[in-house]
């Protein structure tokens, strides 16, 4: 139960009880999410149960419900478009009135969780025998990125800059690697994560409070990035961003800055050169059928971007790694671990 990121407690709840066209899901894996620990966006709901980054067994199925069966590994997506309303038919499936509504009952950081009736429907995926849980705790996460890529239309042979290489960074350094991108470099404060975008596919990383965009200058035979990625809510990264995209580039906002910031953008130069600003929020569910996919092939390493597994008990621990951005990547809760000590 989350309460704070210094807070999270081990309550007891009883187990979901199920209707018709649902399912009870036994979690396996649970993966801690950057957004799990931004205050400002969780503690309006707290306290409150989080996790939807889930993998597990199906152990009770609804009546009518004929796809699944009890023993069925799966993913779960906790949000889940309509598939009707104008957003959806248009491709816009992640700002869907639906998808920001539906969830699953608690979150993934559970013993057990509530398939709801339309999450059943279209959030349901079985996981290839290939995939382990705790590797299917990526497909959430992953799926993001692919959306995130997709719509920045991230080509082969392009300059990439990611800043920030924390767990969403290396996923878009690994899946621009894996996508045939010519150059890959990579920023962050901390060594550690700047050694792990360089393991994980950046061919340059630099140390964000250097001059980023001389130092891409250099790396790049004088220029700048065709698509630069943010994924850190520091908002100097995002005025990086801003000095550090080509002409005919775009910038990507993966990540978001505290509420009420606004960033002041030099709208004739942009003009004149043809730069693109754009957003992305979330994955739809062809972005997760093509993340399960590229686990399946091993296209993206994420098992070895997993630092730490740990038992429901401790899952407080789990919220103080990720927080304090220190040397962890992914933190893996598995509701059914003992307690290693």
């Amino acid at each position: 139960m989350y309460y704070n990121n210094r807070d999270v407690r081990l309550e007891e709840m009883p187990t979901p009880q199920i209707g018709p066209g649902e399912l009870l899901v036994k979690v396996m894996a649970s993966g801690i999410c950057g957004s799990d620990v931004m205050e400002w966006y969780r503690l309006k709901k707290a306290p409150r149960v989080l996790g939807h980054e889930i993998t597990g067994e199906i152990v009770e199925v609804g009546e009518g419900v004929e796809q699944y069966q009890v023993g069925d590994r799966v993913f779960v997506s906790h949000h889940v478009p309509c598939n009707t309303c104008w957003y959806c038919l248009n491709g816009q499936h992640t700002v869907c009135e639906t998808l920001h509504t539906t969830n699953y009952d608690p979150g993934g950081f559970a013993e057990y969780l509530r398939v709801p009736r339309i999450n059943v429907d279209r959030g349901v995926f079985l996981l290839p025998d290939e995939v382990s849980y705790e590797d299917g705790a990526f497909i959430e996460p992953l799926a993001c990125v692919v959306r995130g890529q997709r719509v920045a239309r991230l080509q082969p042979g392009q300059t990439v800059l990611v800043l920030g290489s924390g767990i969403s960074g290396l996923l878009h350094v690994a899946l621009a690697r894996a996508l045939g991108a010519g150059r890959i470099v990579a920023t962050d404060v901390n060594e550690y994560r700047l050694n792990a975008a360089q393991r994980f596919g950046a061919d340059v990383v630099i140390h964000a409070e250097e001059d980023v965009p001389a130092r891409l200058r250099q790396a790049n035979k004088g220029r700048l990035a065709d698509r630069v990625i943010v994924c850190t809510g520091a908002f100097p990264a995002f005025l990086q961003a801003l000095q550090s995209v080509d002409r005919g580039g775009t910038v990507l906002f993966f990540a978001p800055t505290e509420p009420g910031v606004e960033l002041p953008v030099p709208v004739n130069d942009f003009w004149r050169n043809g730069i693109t600003l754009m957003p992305s929020y979330g994955g739809s569910p062809l972005d997760i059928t093509v993340a399960i996919e590229l686990i399946r092939a091993r296209r993206v390493p994420v098992h070895e971007m997993i630092t730490h597994r740990l038992s429901l008990a401790e899952t407080g621990l789990g919220f103080q790694l990720v927080a304090e951005a220190g040397e962890s990547i992914k933190v893996i809760i598995e509701p059914h671990r003992m307690i290693a000590y």
